[in-house]
């Protein structure tokens, strides 16, 4: 008996469960540190256009002296 389509058929059967597990994983891993990441990024984006505004507020004032 001819085994060898069982061969041509193991690889896209065994790619499924694969992609599967991958897509799994990557999910619950990525997520917390993405939005953890994204937070913190966040708030020193704030923190930058804070000081921004304030040096631009004394600038003004320079030149209105």
């Amino acid at each position: 008996m001819d085994w060898s389509w069982l061969l041509l058929l193991a690889c896209p059967l065994m790619m499924l469960p694969m992609m599967f597990m991958m897509m799994k994983g990557n999910h619950s891993d990525t997520d917390h540190s993405e939005h953890q990441h994204g937070a913190n990024e966040s708030a020193d984006l704030k923190e930058q256009n804070k000081l921004l505004r304030e040096q631009l507020q004394q600038l003004k004032h320079k030149d209105e002296s």
